[in-house]
C-alpha cells in the first residue's frame, strides 16, 4: 500500500485547485511504518533497488540473546517492558532498537533494528 501524494488538495491564492502534474515515480514509493509486536513469527521481505531485497519483523516470539561474553542463545519474548522511543510502544508491545525486553532468559536491551535487520537481536541486562 502507498501512502497518497501530499499537498495537492491544497487551493491556490486564487482560489482553483492545484493538481498533480504527474504521478508517483518508483523511487518514490514509500510504505506505512511497520511496528514489529510480539507474536508468532512473521516478516515481510520488500524489494530494494537495484534488485536487493529488505526483510522487516512483523511478528516476533523469540530473540536472540547474548549474556555479553560472546554466548547466544534463542529465548522466547514475554513482553515489552520499557521502549524509550515511544511511551505508547510500551503500552502497545512494540519492539524497537533499545526497547527493554521480558524474555526467558532474563531482561534485555534490543540492539538490533528488527524492522531494517529483520531479526530481533539482545543483550542481557545485570541482574540488580
Amino acid at each position: 500500500m502507498t501512502r497518497p501524494i501530499e499537498n495537492l488538495t491544497k487551493r491556490k491564492p486564487t482560489g482553483g485547485r492545484s493538481r498533480p502534474h504527474r504521478g508517483r515515480m518508483a523511487y518514490e514509493k514509500d510504505g506505512y511504518a511497520v511496528e514489529p509486536l510480539v507474536g508468532e513469527q512473521s516478516t515481510r521481505v520488500s524489494r530494494r533497488r537495484g534488485g536487493a531485497t529488505s526483510a522487516a519483523v512483523i511478528f516476533a516470539d523469540h530473540a536472540n540473546v547474548s549474556d555479553g561474553s560472546g554466548k547466544s542463545n534463542k529465548s522466547r519474548i514475554i513482553r515489552v517492558k520499557k521502549s524509550p522511543a515511544n511511551r505508547d510502544y510500551e503500552r502497545r508491545g512494540v519492539i524497537t532498537k533499545g526497547a527493554v525486553l521480558d524474555t526467558e532468559a532474563g531482561e534485555a536491551v534490543v540492539t538490533s533494528r528488527p524492522t531494517a535487520d529483520g531479526v530481533v537481536n539482545a543483550v542481557l541486562l545485570p541482574k540488580k
